[in-house]
């Protein structure tokens, strides 16, 4: 297929969500005097995703979400923490890490080189731009696309409808999203009305949302791509 338009997720699609979210946690909790074993990260971990699910359903607004998860999970410590302090406290060691998925920097600028290239981010503004920057990404993408900036979020059709807005001469028959979430990324798109790749890199099943293509990794993008 002969895609002008590409819409990519940020956070492990081209970025390593996972590498800077586990090295602000280390900093984070030896901050607060709790040791960092996994079981500790594990379970912060399953916290967080389950407030990011509510956020994606509309049960939990982002502020609400940021202002109160970490003094919620401290809260099973018996630390009495003030939550949008804490929360400033890990953005800050969160903002510092900018580690790129494999072939990510060589996958935008050859794509680039053909394509429109937009990023569309369930993100805290400050965060994602100053990852964007650091890692290099930034001058391939002709507009940033966040949630926190537009006060709507994938999966949300609402937020689509603004990305659409926005870009000019768009074709939504020629446009494709690219991410690692089948509840964000891949639910919005297909919502959207466009297709949707699938950044699987493990293989999983896909449930009851099923994309339009699956990638294991980021260079497969010019199989499906045709033109590269």
């Amino acid at each position: 297929m002969s895609y002008e338009t590409i819409l990519f997720d940020i956070d492990d699609t081209l970025l390593d969500f996972k590498a800077a979210e586990e090295q602000a946690l280390l900093w984070l909790f030896q901050d607060m005097d709790i040791e960092p074993t996994l079981a500790v990260k594990e379970k912060y971990k399953k916290m967080n995703q389950g407030f990011w699910r509510d956020h994606e359903a509309g049960i939990l607004s982002r502020q609400e979400l940021l202002d109160n998860r970490f003094r919620l999970f401290f809260e099973m410590y018996e630390r009495d923490v003030d939550g949008p302090k804490t929360e400033a406290r890990y953005r800050h060691y969160l903002n510092q890490g900018y580690q790129l998925m494999t072939n990510s920097l060589e996958v935008v600028d050859t794509l680039s080189q053909k394509k429109d290239l937009y990023v569309v981010t369930n993100g805290v503004s400050v965060t994602q731009h100053q990852r964007l920057e650091k890692s290099g990404l930034a001058p391939y993408f002709k507009k940033f696309f966040i949630s926190e900036e537009m006060g709507v979020h994938k999966p949300m059709r609402e937020f689509f409808d603004i990305v659409f807005s926005e870009i000019p001469r768009l074709d939504k028959e020629k446009t494709v999203i690219v991410g690692d979430s089948l509840t964000s990324d891949i639910l919005g798109g297909k919502t959207a009305g466009i297709d949707t790749i699938w950044m699987n890199p493990q293989e999983k099943e896909a449930d009851a949302v099923q994309p339009t293509y699956q990638i294991k990794k980021l260079t497969d993008l010019y199989q499906i791509l045709e033109e590269f």
